[in-house]
């Protein structure tokens, strides 16, 4: 990609994320300290969706920098790649209050932020991290039978997206099975995505 489309897509995202933090309509900012937009390459081949900051990331303003980040960064190495290759967002751009999933209504409320954040990054890949970030896609997947699976949705606009299931790097951190799963699935994506590439070619 070429510097101009990226330095254009660099600051969509920059206005973006001012917009989200300003007029976000989503109950979740009530209790918030501030907003978590994302982080990463704006022209990132690859996007990875969890489902919603946690503390840490409230405090800092950042997506996954605490235990679960460190465990995904972990595994980006291990693919030979760093968080400057990828995006990453949540499906909710807020705190949910004790940590607590977020709601439908939460989830419908940041939709919109998410949904242009896809439509500028315009992805080769769309990673899902967990049930909620995966449902919000695909309401009749179950994890436990659709992590290290891909799948093709049509946006509206026409356009096919591949999407990729995997467990929540957090759910995985204390389940010395389903780490190992995860860093199984995880080990999948640059086969994947050089299946994908002659498609934008």
């Amino acid at each position: 990609m070429n510097d101009a489309v990226s330095d254009i897509k660099k600051r969509l995202l920059l206005d973006l994320n001012g917009r989200m933090s300003e007029d976000c309509v989503c109950s979740l900012r009530r209790t918030a300290t501030q907003a978590v937009p994302g982080a990463g390459n704006a022209s990132a081949e690859v996007l990875f969706i969890g489902e919603a900051p946690g503390k840490n990331e409230d405090l800092q303003g950042v997506p996954f920098v605490g235990a679960a980040g460190k465990f995904l960064d972990e595994m980006l190495d291990s693919i030979g790649m760093r968080r400057d290759d990828i995006y990453i967002t949540n499906i909710v751009k807020y705190r949910p209050p004790d940590n607590r999933d977020p709601l439908p209504e939460e989830i419908r409320d940041c939709s919109e932020w998410l949904h242009e954040q896809i439509g500028i990054i315009d992805p080769l890949l769309i990673v899902t991290l967990g049930r909620h970030a995966m449902n919000h896609f695909f309401p009749d997947l179950r994890i436990s039978e659709s992590h290290g699976k891909a799948f093709r949705r049509e946006f509206p606009q026409g356009r096919a997206q591949v999407f990729y299931a995997l467990y929540h790097p957090a759910a995985a951190l204390y389940n010395g099975g389903m780490r190992e799963t995860l860093k199984q699935d995880f080990l999948r994506i640059p086969a994947l995505l050089r299946k994908l590439r002659p498609e934008r070619e």
